[in-house]
């Protein structure tokens, strides 16, 4: 049996995900300080077909007790960032912004020191 291929997003969802992304990225970097909740980076946007929500996949950089912090931050404050993203995109809804921290660039970064104490012979987590 064959395996089924998702269909490729339409170009208006790859808009709206861009808009999304470079917006909720500048309110992010204006309305959560760094020293609270580390560096916060937004990595991808997966909006719904019918625009109203959306996951907003979020990269994170600084200490272990800013990264416990950073998720509940977010969700305090996504109701403001949800109101300032409304008031600035000229779409007829606002999607409802779901916040998930994306640990693919540790998982990546992990594997590639894996890879190199392979390549010099030491056995991985040594």
């Amino acid at each position: 049996m064959a395996s089924r291929v998702p269909p490729a997003p339409s170009r208006r969802l790859q808009r709206v995900s861009e808009l999304l992304k470079r917006e909720v990225s500048e309110l992010l970097r204006r309305e959560l300080n760094v020293e609270e909740a580390g560096l916060l980076s937004v990595n991808e946007v997966k909006v719904a077909p019918d625009l109203k929500t959306a996951t907003v996949f979020v990269g994170f950089v600084g200490s272990r007790q800013q990264r416990a912090a950073a998720p509940e931050l977010l969700a305090q404050r996504s109701g403001r960032i949800q109101m300032m993203l409304g008031s600035q995109l000229s779409t007829k809804w606002t999607p409802v912004l779901t916040f998930l921290l994306d640990e693919s660039v540790e998982k990546g970064n992990r594997v590639l020191a894996i890879l190199e104490n392979l390549e010099k012979g030491r056995p991985p987590g040594a």
